[in-house]
C-alpha cells in the first residue's frame, strides 16, 4: 500500500463534485458553471483529486475533455459518495427539525378510542414528515416496551410512579359512576365515596388501568 493511499490526504466533497461536473459535461466551463465555481477554481480541483489519488481522471485537449478509463470507473464511485453525503446533510436536518422521522407511539384501550382519532388527524394535517406507528396494548406491556426501546412515548393513565420516566399529565378526567336511570344515585354530581360500600360493581378485566382506579376508590371508601 502506497504512503497516498495509506490515507493521509483524502479527498474534499468539493473536489469530488467538480470532477463529476467535468465528468458529466466533459466541458472545464460548462462545468464551472453548472456549480458556481470559476473555471481556475474547478480545474485546480481536479488536478488536486488526481494528485491525491495518484491517478489521471481526465484527458485534456485543445478541442475536447475525456475521461480516462480510471476516470469512468471512479466517476461511478464520486457520484455514490456525493450522493451519501447528500443523504447525510438529509438525515441531519431531518433530525433538527420537529416532529419528523419516526415515532411508536404505545396507547392503553380504555383512550385509544376516544383520542386518537384527533392525535392521527393532527399528525396527517400539520406534521406530515411525521411517521406514526401506534400500539394498543394494556398499561404493563406497554411500559415494558418503553422501558425496552420497543416504544417511544405512551398515552396512558397517570400517576405511574415508575423511575426514570418523565410524566407530562395532559388533562384531568372526572371518575363517573354509570347507573339506570331508576337509581337513587341517577343524575347525582355529589357522590360520596362511601355510597359505593354497598353497591354491585361492574369492573374491567385485570391489567386495565381504569380497574385498578376503581378499585382504589372502593379501598378509600372503606369497600
Amino acid at each position: 500500500m502506497s504512503v497516498r493511499s495509506a490515507g493521509l490526504r483524502q479527498p474534499t466533497v468539493s473536489q469530488l463534485r467538480a470532477f463529476l461536473a467535468v465528468a458529466e459535461h466533459l466541458h472545464f466551463r460548462e462545468a464551472a458553471a453548472a456549480i458556481g465555481m470559476s473555471q481556475p477554481a474547478l480545474s485546480g480541483a481536479v488536478a488536486a483529486l488526481e494528485d491525491i489519488l495518484d491517478v489521471t481522471l481526465v484527458e485534456r485537449t485543445t478541442r475536447r475533455v475525456l475521461l480516462t478509463p480510471a476516470g469512468e470507473r471512479l466517476a461511478g464511485r464520486a457520484r455514490a459518495v456525493l450522493d451519501a453525503v447528500g443523504d447525510l446533510m438529509e438525515e441531519a436536518e431531518a433530525a433538527r427539525a420537529p416532529f419528523t422521522g419516526s415515532l411508536r407511539l404505545g396507547v392503553i384501550p380504555t383512550c385509544a378510542p376516544y383520542l386518537l382519532p384527533g392525535v392521527l388527524r393532527l399528525v396527517r394535517e400539520e406534521y406530515p414528515a411525521l411517521d406514526l406507528a401506534v400500539t394498543e396494548e394494556q398499561t404493563a406491556p406497554l411500559l415494558d416496551g418503553l422501558l425496552s426501546g420497543r416504544l417511544d412515548v405512551l398515552l396512558l393513565a397517570v400517576p405511574l410512579g415508575v423511575p426514570g420516566l418523565t410524566e407530562l399529565p395532559l388533562f384531568d378526567e372526572d371518575i363517573c359512576v354509570v347507573t339506570p336511570r331508576d337509581h337513587p344515585l341517577a343524575g347525582r354530581t355529589d357522590i360520596p365515596r362511601d355510597a359505593l360500600r354497598d353497591l354491585d360493581l361492574i369492573l374491567l378485566d385485570h391489567g386495565h388501568c381504569l380497574r385498578d382506579q376503581a378499585l382504589d376508590i372502593c379501598r378509600h371508601a372503606g369497600r
